[in-house]
């Protein structure tokens, strides 16, 4: 049973006795109301007053729009809650992660490159700010999961790396900066991803490591977390078969093994018990495929808060969900010791952060505010992270950097893009130009001429089908000699903008088979670098290329550092933060 006088509460007697009063005053509707969190489907007054009185749920994270839409989002739900809610953001890398137009610091794989855990804290410490702005006092981060397999496609940009030392260090910095801003994390996905290669939006996960090596990695970071007061702990539908037989007697040696969100092995012996965890736990969103396929939904919702989650990530059908609820109470599958133990972690952490303390049109604070968003400040803290964090990965040819006009005066730039044609167009909706257009620009205004390669797949949908026949057969003919590239060109550059788009994999997903361009098989012909702008393990398909650079992200920014680094006139100071070489050997060759 939670103690509220400890940590992460600290709760003084006032604070106590406001939980207490509330939890003795309230409906059983309004307990079942604050197991959830709600996600919003619209942003009219109207609708936001009606959903938060119809179904009193204890917290909020709406989909980002503009900061002053968010900011008003937020105060319409606070003034008419009856309950102070918190109000959560996903700012994983900066205020980006809040609204539309907040500040990306860097994605915590980038900060993991700078191997210093100052831009950690930086980026709690601006995530904070920008989501206070708005009236937030909650983020789903830091990320705490190792990438342990490179393969994983969940957490590849997510993670601050591969080390659980290095993972610790950067979370507790991320934390205190956040929280100078009087609000509150919740480190995820615990148990713990990057072991398996699914993702559990799409598919069972599972975090295969023995109690032993848990323990000394995944184990280490979430100790260290609770002792340094984290006060939430988002629990991811990941499985941990190891310790879910050690607690779970009642298993058979083939028994199906449950996603720690519906696990009272993991969620109260493990956490609650072993970890000796005393805040609040939420599960992960609750629409992933690793939760929805292992039982009925009827059923999933109350074993969430019966094994020991407190906190249940939003709503399928407001009406069909509450009701499931609901009968998971009256059926007794949720216990009044459970459900009140779960209302007093979600009161008591309203009370920290002292919402009971104000009146409900000061938790919002005024528009005024978001005057600190996108600050001078803060972008030249982006800019410094992008040059302390691109790394040379590898350079086995010393010939090719840096490059000049001199030697590498005529360029081809190959885009390796997004294979998902919706989430790029979603990616790309409203900028102005492309990574690959702004980086052109960038080599040309330097003297050189940049040519951006058009692949066969691109040049089809422009033409007729005849036409397009055409095109594709000479493609795959793949006669073309070799000096239709080395009389044209004197560099490649490869520039791939390939992450996690919904799918099962970061890996490049070749436009053609064989004999083209955008395949860099033409290594000993003519110098070619590559250049990731997202996944961090890219060299897995392009294991010929001598020199591999990682940026971890795409914006202008990283690529400003990008380009001052070919041309020599600044260092490469990142430090892998992974094995971007895979495991591999040839890709060290």
């Amino acid at each position: 049973m939670v103690n509220l006088k400890a940590k992460p509460y600290y709760l003084d007697e006032e604070g106590i006795s406001w939980v207490e009063e509330t939890l003795n005053s309230m409906t059983i509707e309004e307990k079942i109301g604050q197991l959830f969190i709600n996600m919003g489907s619209s942003t009219e007054e109207e609708y936001l007053k009606d959903v938060v009185n119809k179904y009193k749920f204890g917290a909020v994270r709406y989909n980002p729009g503009t900061a002053e839409k968010v900011l008003e989002q937020n105060r319409i739900l606070q003034e008419n809650s009856k309950i102070p809610l918190l109000i959560a953001a996903n700012a994983e890398s900066g205020g980006n992660g809040a609204f539309m137009g907040g500040t990306e610091i860097g994605t915590p794989i980038k900060i993991g490159a700078t191997r210093d855990a100052k831009y950690a804290y930086e980026m709690g410490r601006v995530s904070g700010i920008e989501c206070a702005a708005i009236g937030a006092n909650w983020t789903f981060a830091p990320v705490t999961d190792i990438m342990l397999n490179w393969r994983n496609p969940v957490i590849q940009t997510r993670t601050f790396g591969d080390d659980a030392d290095r993972v610790l260090e950067m979370s507790k910095a991320y934390m205190k900066g956040f929280m100078e801003s009087n609000g509150i994390c919740a480190m995820k996905h615990f148990p713990g991803d990057g072991v398996d290669e699914r993702d559990q939006h799409l598919s069972n996960s599972s975090n295969s490591l023995s109690c032993e090596e848990w323990d000394k990695t995944f184990g280490k970071v979430y100790s260290g977390m609770i002792d340094a007061g984290i006060h939430s702990i988002m629990v991811g539908h990941i499985m941990l078969p190891a310790y879910e037989r050690k607690y779970n007697k009642s298993l058979d040696e083939d028994g199906e093994i449950m996603p720690a969100t519906v696990s009272k092995a993991i969620i109260t012996d493990l956490l609650k018990g072993q970890l000796e965890f005393n805040g609040l736990v939420v599960t992960d969103a609750s629409h992933m495929a690793g939760l929805t396929s292992r039982m009925k939904r009827s059923d999933m919702l109350p074993a969430s808060i019966a094994a020991g989650c407190d906190l249940f990530l939003f709503f399928n059908d407001p009406d069909e969900d509450f009701g499931y609820m609901m009968d998971g109470y009256k059926n007794g599958i949720i216990t009044d010791e459970r459900l009140n133990d779960a209302i007093r972690r979600i009161l008591g952490t309203k009370a920290y952060l002292g919402l009971h303390k104000k009146d409900k049109k000061d938790i919002v604070p005024p528009k005024e505010g978001l005057s600190v968003i996108g600050s001078e400040e803060f972008k030249n803290i982006a800019r410094e992270i992008s040059d302390e964090a691109i790394t040379l990965v590898k350079n086995v040819d010393k010939s090719i950097l840096p490059i000049s006009v001199e030697k590498n005066k005529r360029i081809l730039l190959i885009e390796q893009e997004i294979s998902n044609p919706v989430m790029a167009m979603f990616v790309g909706a409203g900028n102005k130009k492309t990574s690959t257009e702004y980086f052109k620009e960038k080599l040309e205004a330097e003297g050189f001429e940049v040519e951006i390669y058009e692949s066969p797949i691109d040049k089809v949908k422009k033409v007729s089908r005849e036409e397009a026949g055409k095109i594709m057969m000479n493609a795959y003919s793949a006669k073309a000699p070799i000096t239709d590239l080395t009389d044209k060109y004197d560099l490649v550059i490869q520039l791939a903008s390939v992450y996690n788009a919904g799918g099962t994999t970061q890996r490049i997903e070749w436009k053609m088979s064989k004999g083209t361009p955008d395949i860099p098989w033409y290594i000993h012909e003519l110098p070619t670098i590559f250049v990731s702008l997202c996944s961090p393990f890219h060299l897995a398909d392009v294991p010929q290329v001598k020199t591999y650079i990682n940026c971890y992200d795409k914006n202008e920014h990283t690529l400003d550092a990008l380009v001052e680094k070919l041309l020599g006139r600044c260092e490469f100071k990142g430090i892998d933060p992974v094995d971007s070489f895979c495991g591999l050997e040839d890709t060290r060759w």
